[in-house]
């Protein structure tokens, strides 16, 4: 019998790109796992991008280079007695099965898995991927043609995802991203 927990499955997610998807979830997922003690990995789903993967390759070769960093990072790492939370790059088609395989196996029993997906639904296994969320986050900005396709992509995911029922969304949560307090929307 599996007495392990199942972890949360949340997506940022929108049929744009730049509106910060990847931003988001690497400053969640930092937050939850560095500052708040959390368990998280990150699943890099959005194809062609990586970006998150690009960021982690180029943040490790840093510190490698640099003593100053090495030093920061050991005793960040050895006060919260934690190492980096792993970053893990699939594409949006085997992403789901990628990510129940890494809970099965984990030594680390995991309190929350995000997942940074591509902007687009064209993209093969993308709506499967997002039915297997269990939090949407969906960042919009002051752009007329963002909020069109958001409210598309959130209807989308209202009118087809969740009512066939063959879904694990709990909740859609849109939400203001780069805001200029000069602007009146």
């Amino acid at each position: 019998m599996d007495t392990r927990k199942k972890p949360l499955f949340v997506a940022f997610s929108s049929q744009k790109g730049g509106v910060g998807k990847s931003t988001f979830t690497t400053l969640v997922a930092s937050t939850m796992h560095y500052r708040l003690g959390y368990n998280v990995a990150v699943f890099d789903a959005d194809f062609p991008q990586h970006s998150l993967m690009k960021m982690k390759t180029r943040d490790l070769a840093m510190v490698m280079e640099n003593e100053a960093l090495k030093k920061l990072a050991y005793k960040q790492f050895t006060t919260i007695n934690k190492k980096a939370y792993p970053i893990m790059q699939h594409k949006a088609d085997s992403v789901l099965d990628a990510a129940h395989e890494f809970v099965n196996t984990s030594p680390v029993p995991l309190d929350v898995l995000f997942f940074d997906l591509p902007g687009t639904v064209n993209t093969p296994g993308i709506l499967k991927a997002l039915a297997g969320m269990h939090h949407i986050f969906t960042p919009i900005t002051a752009d007329r043609v963002v909020m069109e396709s958001t409210l598309i992509f959130t209807q989308l995911l209202q009118d087809v995802i969740m009512k066939k029922g063959e879904t694990s969304i709990q909740s859609i949560n849109l939400f203001w991203n780069q805001v200029d307090g000069r602007e009146s929307t």
